[in-house]
């Protein structure tokens, strides 16, 4: 085998010279005995002094260690004698004493001066703490870890994950059937290239996995990982952006020459949007160059890496519309693979595979969990199974059952019951009418979701109460008599308010934001106002976003921006006016609803079907929609 090449360190042979000096100094110098100056005097006078030499601080000779009873103490004669015999060195501090070379010369004692020598002294107290400091240094810099360094400061920060080592596979992605099938193709060139190099075939430059926040972007990306059994470098855009320009690009840079040592590998951005946001969106505001210079570096390292090395990128943004063209063009990131919100069979799956290490109740139904839980994600359905899991435990069940499903929807969409929150009899009233009346509006109307709950429980920060609707199937697109029938829902609350008391609250505050921007939406983007006709009078969340933050001019007039305040009030007292009407003519059920949330505070589906079929029958108002 090949010797190991040694490095020559100057460290190491000022170690070894100052070990030299100190053996010199320890081992090699002549023992003494250290006297007091009052015992040399003493001595000296008796005539036991054989010679000495005279430093700037102290004084050394020899004395004659024989006849030295009644002059030194017993012990002290006892360690001269053990350094020599006949005559021994001795040590002692020399004082400002003017008689001393008058006895000197009187008892006949050889002397002379001497210099001492300091250097040593002087470069220990130079070099001891310097070493000190040096030490101390290297002991943080191990327990920070390697890449802490300030020479590694443009080293990239990816936690690399070796083959098989990210734990995922696609057995653990559910829900997303269309997204995972658009990443097969990409694990079957990592695992079989030359099937596709055959026919010239090339692997896409870069994957970009668009989603909502916890729709699942990253777990597909370890599962990508896995399943191609490759190295994983996974990281966050805004682990490129520092303060010190050029440590991202630098960090680009060594991310790219880390994945193609191992290639095959995979590369990861996640949050794409911190490091790849468009450049000079707000000339006015000034640009940021340290992100801009990253991004220009990941630019030009995705069109200088190799493809058929085997090196594949993959990012993952919710915010698409902001990001810059040139990551989007072919070449770059060929393929976008769009992640949606499950629909209800991929809800149910995504259920089944978070509960596979939890023990459930034989009347637990997953599938009514998942029809219960629309618009949820991925990371919903985590924390969902989680909380009904962890409320079974408190309750000291040996499995979770419906009932902590249900507690635990509660809490995911509501948030978490404040029982310290004690409403006095009068606002429970006022809480329990506006519930009723959400209720009540949302059964009048054909095209509403059904009432699942009624609550006025306080929960989370605000909530004093919730109406919670199921929708009957999962929809796509919403026609402009389901959006004035959710309108309509939506004012119920406040309408019942002003019908019982006279009066209206506070409580209403989110309701009426709601559906002044539903209107608004109505109006301006889907083109179903009489007055304005097909137009549409908003811009994209592209546009807008691109646009200088310091208010630009509108594009319409200032006329139509009149018409549309009109509309907008026009289609908000139609709706009130009909929403009225329904809670006037089904009183009798209001009240006899009201009245049952105060007493039992949560009133389910079925309850509410038992008090609209034995309360007196009325006709369902179902004004003609028209607005």
């Amino acid at each position: 085998m090949p010797s190991k090449q040694q490095k020559f360190s100057i460290g190491y042979m000022l170690m070894a010279f100052m070990g030299l000096l100190l053996i010199q100094s320890l081992v090699f110098a002549p023992p003494r005995e250290n006297l007091s100056y009052r015992d040399f005097k003493t001595l000296l006078k008796a005539g036991k002094v054989v010679d000495i030499l005279v430093g700037e601080h102290t004084i050394t000779g020899r004395l004659i260690t024989e006849g030295l009873e009644g002059l030194l103490p017993s012990e002290k004669i006892e360690a001269l004698r053990k350094l020599a015999p006949g005559t021994a060195r001795f040590l002692t501090v020399k004082l400002d004493d003017p008689t001393l070379i008058p006895d000197l010369q009187s008892a006949g004692v050889q002397f002379q001066g001497q210099i001492e020598s300091r250097w040593l002294g002087t470069l220990l107290s130079w070099i001891v703490p310097t070493l000190l400091f040096v030490a101390i240094w290297m002991v943080l810099m191990r327990r920070m870890g390697p890449a802490s360094g300030l020479m590694s400061i443009g080293k990239s920060k990816a936690k690399v994950y070796v083959a098989q080592t990210t734990g995922v596979t696609f057995d653990d992605v559910a829900g997303i059937d269309d997204a995972r099938a658009e990443l097969i193709e990409i694990v079957d060139f990592l695992k079989r290239p030359e099937r596709y190099r055959r026919l010239g075939g090339k692997i896409p430059k870069g994957v970009l996995l668009v989603g909502a926040p916890g729709t699942g972007k990253t777990l597909l990306a370890k599962a990508v990982a896995g399943e191609a059994n490759v190295p994983f470098f996974s990281l966050s855009g805004a682990d490129f952006v520092e303060m010190f320009v050029g440590v991202g690009a630098a960090r680009v840079r060594d991310l790219f020459e880390q994945a193609q040592a191992k290639a095959p590998s995979i590369i990861f951005i996640d949050e794409l949007d911190a490091l790849g946001k468009a450049r000079g969106i707000s000339p006015m505001m000034g640009g940021h160059d340290e992100r801009e210079q990253t991004l220009n570096q990941l630019l030009a390292e995705m069109d200088g890496f190799d493809t058929q090395k085997g090196v594949l990128l993959l990012a993952a943004t919710n915010r698409p519309e902001i990001l810059d063209p040139a990551l989007l063009r072919p070449g770059r990131f060929d393929r976008q693979v769009v992640i949606d919100r499950p629909d209800l069979k991929g809800r149910a799956k995504i259920l089944t595979v978070h509960t596979r290490q939890v023990t459930l109740a034989p009347e637990v139904d997953l599938q009514q969990i998942a029809a219960r839980t629309a618009g949820f994600v991925g990371a919903d359905l985590a924390k969902l199974v989680n909380e009904a899991a962890l409320r079974a435990a408190r309750e000291g069940k040996d499995a979770v059952t419906m009932l902590d499903f249900e507690d635990a929807i509660d809490r995911v969409v509501a948030g978490i019951e404040r029982k310290s929150r004690v409403m006095n009899p009068k606002e429970k009233e006022l809480v329990a009418y506006h519930e009723a009346g959400h209720a009540l509006v949302a059964e009048s109307r054909p095209h509403a979701d059904r009432v699942a709950k009624i609550s006025i429980i306080p929960r989370g920060v605000a909530a004093l109460g919730y109406t919670q609707q199921q929708p009957t199937e999962d929809r796509y697109l919403m026609t402009r008599a389901e959006l004035l029938d959710r309108l309509d829902v939506l004012l119920g609350g406040r309408t019942a308010e002003e019908l019982v008391f006279g009066d209206v609250s506070t409580g209403a505050q989110d309701d009426l934001q709601r559906a002044t921007d539903l209107v608004r939406h109505m109006i301006t983007r889907y083109g179903m106002s009489e007055a304005l006709g097909l137009a549409t009078f908003e811009s994209s969340r592209q546009a807008l976003f691109l646009q200088v933050p310091t208010g630009a001019p509108r594009e319409y007039s200032a006329d139509t921006a009149r018409v549309i305040d009109a509309e907008i009030r026009q289609f908000l007292e139609t709706a009130h006016t009909r929403v009225r009407a329904t809670l006037t003519a089904r009183r009798a059920s209001l009240e006899s609803l009201a009245r049952l949330l105060i007493a039992q505070e949560v009133v389910d589906r079925q309850t509410l079907d038992q008090l609209l079929a034995t309360s007196s029958p009325e006709a369902v108002v179902g004004l003609p929609v028209q607005v």
